[in-house]
């Protein structure tokens, strides 16, 4: 039977595989989880535990955080092409948007459910102004890497080279493929 009583709900298993069919095909296309989210009404981080869910690929996990970045686009795409785990990249009025019109308890709130999700990586490149970077790298508490996008405050976009980022990815990957599995880095 396809459908199921839970509770008061009555579920219709064939429209959930259709929801995970959607979301997997549009992840596939090279949308972020955070376009599918908003594509299809839905919170990103159930796209990223649906997909910890189908992971086959263990080793070391890489995400990007990075403000204000103002080429986002280009450097989003260079993430999905070498395989970033998670990217969050904000322009520089996406951060403004962020804040803007939000009470000081939401803001708080939203921040330390992104250091807490980012802490599920093993590698952080984090690319900020001199001042953030600090603070993240102690925030994480993980292996976090830098890119200074330049002296604290930032006022406006700043561009990343997406070659020096694509670089730095496959030095690490590299990097991941040499170490011995016992150290938790392997295939």
């Amino acid at each position: 039977m396809d459908l199921f009583r839970i509770g008061d709900k009555l579920v219709l298993r064939s429209k959930i595989d259709r929801a995970v069919d959607r979301i997997l095909d549009l992840r596939y296309q090279g949308l972020s989880q955070q376009e599918v989210a908003n594509k299809l009404g839905i919170d990103r981080t159930f796209v990223s535990r649906l997909e910890g869910l189908g992971e086959v690929r263990k080793g070391k996990t890489l995400a990007i955080v990075g403000l204000p970045v103002g080429n986002k686009a280009e450097i989003e795409q260079v993430a999905r092409e070498e395989g970033v785990d998670y990217t969050l990249l904000m322009t520089d009025r996406e951060r403004w948007d962020f804040v803007k019109g939000r009470d000081g308890l939401a803001v708080l709130n939203d921040l330390l459910r992104i250091i807490n999700e980012v802490r599920q990586y093993d590698t952080v490149i984090v690319m900020a102004s001199d001042m953030r970077l600090g603070l993240m790298r102690s925030l994480l508490d993980r292996e976090v890497l830098t890119v200074t996008l330049g002296h604290s405050p930032i006022m406006g976009d700043v561009r990343v080279d997406p070659e020096m980022l694509r670089n730095m990815l496959r030095a690490l990957r590299s990097l991941d493929r040499e170490r011995p599995e016992e150290e938790g880095f392997g295939a």
